[in-house]
């Protein structure tokens, strides 16, 4: 039974969505070892997340950045968690919406996601700087 933990520092991104499967499958060194298991993806930000979708057409990843900031608008006058700027507090809300993590199951050494299904790190922030994922690896 193999179990592998490791950080993987992104780079800044700027605020959307962005595809980030090639970045985790990169940062395993043991990933192709493996036949049977999972990856668990977890993101040590509480104003980006993690999600699973289309991985062929940017418009996809648009339309998300694009509904989110309907859904989540910032400047609502309720907030009272306003002192990081506008975008903070909408961010924390988006985050949990969407989650800090992620599962994928692990198949003859690869990532077992469907043909157009990617990793995103959802990037919340005007400025969110660079993010940190912890990727444990477990399986046979």
């Amino acid at each position: 039974m193999l179990i592998k933990q490791t950080e993987l520092q992104l780079r800044a991104q700027s605020r959307g969505f962005h595809l980030i499967t090639s970045e985790v499958e990169q940062a395993l060194s043991q990933l192709g070892s493996v036949q049977a298991g999972l990856l668990h993806v977890f993101i040590r930000h509480t104003s980006a997340s993690l999600t699973i979708n289309e991985n062929a057409d940017p418009t996809v990843r648009q339309d998300f950045e694009s509904h989110f900031n309907e859904m989540v608008p910032e400047n609502a006058p309720y907030y009272r968690h306003t002192f990081e700027g506008p975008d903070d507090m909408p961010a924390h809300l988006k985050s949990s919406i969407l989650g800090s993590s992620l599962t994928v199951p692990v198949t003859n050494g690869g990532l077992n996601m469907g043909t157009w299904q990617g990793i995103y790190l959802c990037e919340h922030r005007d400025h969110g700087g660079a993010r940190t994922l912890v990727l444990t690896l477990q399986g046979e």
